[in-house]
């Protein structure tokens, strides 16, 4: 997280709901031989406190869950690299703005029964927002396949002890700057989700 506390002032509840609504990250921790990462979309409870996730069998953190080990999953936002040109101020620098979520805690390896019901939970949660969509059940898929398919699985679970944020949006810069920014983001590709970003400029938190 940003060391400057001016970009971490989001309350927890917040910075919670900002990553289940994104609903994708980066699980990290420490592997025998050195860091793990894996690409992961994930549901987060109702009170914040419990993610859901499923990983590969094969994958290496699955193997790293023989005990409960500490993680880290990140949550990325939009980010931008924004021009000083933009801002109509003297005397500035080049940055990149960005938002991320940090969610710590201690991941664990669920047994095999939970991950029907994790996997119903991760579809539903996602399919519910493509309505009118009727939404996708797993009963539409034959019952063999989806058994041979869940035999690849592993249903983890991480208890979260802290959910940090940064939202670098420029807060240190006067509004007439940041605005500028938000307008200068038209005319630029570096980054993503760059409409994102420029509405996110023109009401910082």
């Amino acid at each position: 997280m940003h060391p400057n506390k001016t970009f971490r002032k989001t309350d927890r509840e917040h910075t919670l709901d900002f990553a289940r609504k994104r609903g994708f990250g980066i699980l990290a921790l420490n592997g025998p031989e050195g860091p793990l990462a894996a690409h992961i979309p994930f549901t987060i409870s109702p009170d914040g406190r419990e993610i859901d996730m499923h990983i590969l069998r094969s994958n290496p953190v699955a193997a790293a869950l023989d005990t409960p080990q500490k993680a880290l999953l990140a949550v990325s936002g939009p980010d931008a690299y924004i021009s000083p040109d933009w801002y109509g101020i003297e005397n500035q620098v080049p940055t990149w703005n960005y938002v991320a979520v940090h969610l710590r805690g201690t991941l664990r390896r669920l047994p095999p029964e939970d991950l029907p019901a994790s996997l119903e939970k991760l579809s539903e949660t996602f399919e519910t927002r493509l309505a009118p969509k009727p939404v996708w059940k797993m009963d539409k898929v034959d019952a063999d396949i989806l058994a041979r398919m869940q035999r690849t699985l592993v249903p983890i679970r991480m208890s979260v002890s802290t959910a940090d944020s940064t939202w670098k949006l420029g807060q240190n810069k006067p509004p007439s700057a940041t605005q500028g920014a938000a307008a200068g983001l038209a005319t630029s590709d570096i980054g993503q989700e760059i409409a994102a970003m420029a509405a996110l400029l023109k009401s910082p938190r």
